[in-house]
């Protein structure tokens, strides 16, 4: 999953970029304002982590921006501001959850796992599909109520094809939300990648749909 981390402060930035990534997901960073509502408007995230302090443009904005163009995406805010009028603002912008600094990164990597679950409909870090269970939080997998050992890359895939159950993903989704941007995948990556998970968790939990990429079905999965 691909989150947007926007803030211009780089120690805090490169701490909680180090976390996500350390968590499992894809992660870009943006400095300011002005670049995060580009980013934030011309590609497809799963979900922003958003100071409010920003230069060129603040996070109010950029979330009023972002609401105003139709816009869902999960947004957790970070900032400094700390007395509760501030807050309330933040929330009625758009905000689906509000950190103020200093912060913990487990409760960050908490709320916005949380903020991620409900925006797919689930309450639980974990995710039934068929036979499979994800226990998101801890990056386990569990087939027929056996632990499966994942890869970082493989477990990335499942999840946001599990987020996405029921939904065909093309080969360009994925491979924007699975490897970091400044890994351009070898164009056969994935469908290794996608070979190698099906050893693992089963060939019939991941379908092929010829020419329009793959989907996680709980149907398939109780197949068999």
């Amino acid at each position: 999953m691909r989150i947007l981390v926007v803030e211009d402060e780089a120690a805090i930035a490169e701490a909680v970029a180090s976390a996500l990534r350390a968590a499992g997901y894809v992660v870009d960073w943006a400095r300011d304002g002005e670049t995060a509502w580009f980013r934030a408007d011309t590609e497809d995230y799963d979900g922003v982590v958003l100071d409010l302090g920003l230069p060129k443009l603040d996070g109010l904005s950029v979330l009023r921006r972002l609401r105003g163009g139709g816009s869902a995406v999960p947004v957790v805010v970070l900032t400094a501001r700390g007395n509760w009028m501030e807050r309330v603002e933040g929330i009625d912008a758009g905000a689906d959850d509000y950190l103020p600094k200093p912060f913990q990164v487990e409760e960050l990597l908490a709320r916005l796992g949380a903020v991620l679950r409900r925006t797919k409909g689930y309450a639980s870090p974990l995710i039934e599909v068929g036979r499979l269970t994800l226990e998101t939080r801890r990056r386990i997998a569990v087939v027929d109520g056996r632990q499966v050992e994942l890869s970082a890359l493989e477990f990335r895939l499942v999840r946001y094809l599990a987020h996405n159950r029921g939904r065909v993903v093309s080969q360009g989704e994925l491979a924007e939300h699975v490897y970091e941007s400044d890994r351009e995948p070898d164009s056969n990556a994935l469908e290794v990648l996608i070979g190698r998970l099906r050893r693992k968790i089963g060939a019939d939990l991941i379908a092929t749909r010829r020419g329009q990429g793959y989907i996680m079905d709980a149907v398939a999965g109780d197949k068999g």
